[in-house]
């Protein structure tokens, strides 16, 4: 049973990066690697977990997009995984929040 929740997830988070990259700006689209959106998205859930986001129980939710973008570039530089630009990985978070729906698509 575990294997196949693990199997759901990473076809969702495959959907999830396919729907982000086909939103970037061009001149992101190929910058990023899938390993480097699977660390973002990772890194952004970790975010939502830790700021207590997902205990808000259908509550209304500011979400500053900036701070999960600081939070991401810092982790990734703590974890020696890369040099993020906050500026571009707000695009990605951008594109996860349209995609589960949290964020209106413009």
């Amino acid at each position: 049973m575990q294997n196949d929740e693990f199997a759901m997830e990473d076809l969702d988070d495959e959907k999830t990066i396919a729907y982000i990259r086909e939103r970037l700006p061009q001149e992101l689209k190929e910058k990023f690697s899938d390993d480097d959106f699977y660390y973002i998205l990772d890194t952004i859930y970790d975010y939502y977990d830790k700021s207590g986001i997902l205990d808000a129980g259908g509550e209304f939710i500011d979400i500053d997009i900036n701070d999960i973008a600081q939070f991401v570039a810092k982790e990734a530089k703590k974890n020696k995984m890369g040099n993020y630009d906050p500026d571009e990985i707000f695009f990605i978070i951008e594109g996860e929040l349209e995609y589960n729906g949290i964020l209106d698509e413009e």
